[in-house]
Formats: C-alpha cells, structure tokens, sequence
C-alpha cells in the first residue's frame, strides 16, 4: 500500500513536534542555586556550586512543561573550607549518604504574564515534600530565563539534627532562590 500525502504530512507533523518537545539545555555560566537563612539572626546566603537542571518547555504549550532539578550537597558553598566541610556531615546535609537533593515537577501552569505557578516533589535528605511556588519566565538573549524562590522549613528536612535543632542559632526558615537560564 502507498502511504498518501495526508499521511505523509501526518507523519512529519508528529516528527517536528517530537523534535520540539526536546529538553532545554541549560546554561550553567548564566544559572544560580542558592539558599537563604538567617544564622545569629544575621542573613546569610550561600550557593549550591554544582546542580542539573532538565526543562521542558514550550511558551506557546506551558501547561506541558517538566521540570527536575538535581542539586549536589556537598557542593554548598559558605565561604570558608570549614563551614563547607561542616554542612556536609551527618548532621546538616549528610551529604556522604544523600548526595543528592531533588525537585521534579507534577504540574507547572500559567499564573499571568510571565509567571507560572509550579507544583512538585522536593527530596531532601531521604525526606520528600509537596511544594508549590511561583515562578517567573522570560525571554533573554535567546535564553529562557526561569526564576523562583521556594520557602521551606529546614527541620522538616531532619537539615539540622541534634544539637543543630536549636533554631536560635539558625533559624528553621529557609528560602531557596534560583535561577535557571535555558535554550535549544
């Protein structure tokens, strides 16, 4: 049987919507991980050196978006080789058993011009949480640019055990700010 022109049409239709739900690439030189929280009730903020960001997006289709972040722990950065070694033991991100931290998105939908609201699992330190945030998206130097902040509750993630629980100390709020710079 001869495929006829609709089918062929059909055929490549499909095959270029394929080819444009492929994953953004992510430019790391022009993205951010960091954390926000309060130590002696002093602000601090540190960045996470070395994370993976996969996103699929379509502005024209945002409600089909993925997302999943990887952030490496033991990559924190506080400015001192001490404190870096500190925040990757047992006690803070036990980064030796739990490498890793994670966000994989369930549901990303538009919230307005230039924002979506975004809704996912948050792993961290064995510990998963459903959290939802809002995020902005634009367009910059060819660039998709996504940009968040994430509050979140650093005991409910056992990021402070033992004598560290203590939030006069640090305190148990926490707000993950990034920014995530991606193209074809």
């Amino acid at each position: 049987m001869k495929p006829t022109r609709a089918f062929l049409s059909s055929a490549l239709l499909g095959i270029a919507l394929i080819a444009n739900a492929v994953p953004l690439k992510t430019d790391l030189a022009r993205s951010s991980v960091s954390a926000v929280f309060k130590q002696m009730n002093v602000p601090v903020e540190s960045s996470f050196k070395r994370f993976d960001a996969r996103i699929d997006y379509d502005a024209a289709h945002p409600e089909k978006a993925s997302a999943r972040v990887d952030i490496d722990t033991a990559s924190f950065d506080m400015g001192q080789a001490d404190y870096n070694k500190e925040i990757a033991k047992k006690e803070w991100f036990n980064s030796a058993q739990f490498p890793k931290a994670s966000f994989v998105s369930s549901s990303i939908k538009p919230a307005g011009a230039g924002k979506l609201a975004v809704s996912g699992k948050l792993t961290i330190k064995g510990k998963t949480q459903d959290v939802s945030f809002p995020l902005s998206v634009k367009l910059d130097a060819g660039k998709q640019v996504f940009e968040g902040q994430l509050p979140i509750k650093r005991l409910a993630f056992n990021v402070g055990e033992g004598e560290w629980k203590d939030t006069s100390m640090v305190a148990d709020e926490v707000v993950i700010k990034f920014r995530v710079a991606a193209g074809q």
